[in-house]
């Protein structure tokens, strides 16, 4: 099992979500979070000047999925996020090395 960690432009969420669940991915967390890559934040213009935003908005979506399901998951993440600018995100994966669901006390690839 894998844990992947796709950290995404909010306005992408939606896309990334539907496109899961066609491929069967229905289990994520999503979380607001606020970061910054390689290009430093962005500077904007207001009317009394210019102003630097150093951590933009982003949104986090974690998955665990079965070994298998590791790369379809990654190419839908990755193709419908993409915009082509800076800032589209990063996507990490984990390995996972146990998974238990608190209701039923299953474990391992069950519990996903």
């Amino acid at each position: 099992m894998k844990k992947i960690e796709a950290i995404i432009r909010p306005e992408k969420l939606e896309p990334v979500r539907t496109a899961l669940a066609e491929i069967g991915v229905f289990g994520m967390t999503v979380s607001e979070v606020s970061g910054r890559g390689r290009q430093m934040g962005i500077t904007l213009q207001w009317r009394v000047g210019e102003y630097r935003v150093e951590f933009l908005p982003k949104v986090k979506i974690e998955a665990v999925v079965l070994d298998e399901d590791v790369g379809k998951t990654l190419n839908v993440i990755v193709r419908k996020a993409r915009t082509g600018d800076r800032g589209d995100g990063k996507i990490f994966v984990l390995p996972v090395d146990n998974a238990i669901r608190i209701r039923t006390g299953d474990e391992g690839e069950s519990a996903i």
